[in-house]
């Protein structure tokens, strides 16, 4: 018999053991999404119908890079956990489960180099 009480049990502890872990990064990367989506819509409006140059210097400057990255990464990882939770909770088929996770993760990984190769050269052609 344990003294420990039932919620002392299963804090942290899902049935991967990572229950925990998976719900505090989804809100922190939630929470990190709202100040960098306000940024990234003030940056759209701003420059709709801007020259091609200007826009490019824009994105150039370390900053505007920075927060641009960080807005893609941010989102990526939060598309990543939303998606892996529906993936691991409505797919009734290991296989068909496995599948899907790896192309999840594989699509995921692919735009974000893209995005960050994309940034990139702007920074070096401003």
């Amino acid at each position: 018999m344990s003294i420990q009480t039932p919620l002392g049990k299963v804090r942290g502890h899902g049935a991967a053991h990572t229950g925990t872990r998976h719900y505090w990064l989804q809100r922190l990367t939630a929470i990190a999404l709202v100040p960098l989506t306000l940024w990234f819509v003030w940056a759209v409006v701003r420059y709709v119908g801007a020259p091609y140059e200007e826009v490019i210097a824009f994105f150039g400057h370390p900053v505007s890079a920075v927060a641009m990255l960080m807005f893609v990464l941010m989102a990526l990882g939060h598309m990543l956990l939303g998606v892996q939770v529906v993936i691991e909770d409505y797919i009734r088929k290991e296989g068909s489960k496995i599948a899907l996770l790896l192309l999840l993760n594989f699509v995921v990984l692919a735009i974000a180099i893209t995005c960050v190769v994309a940034v990139l050269r702007m920074v070096v052609h401003s």
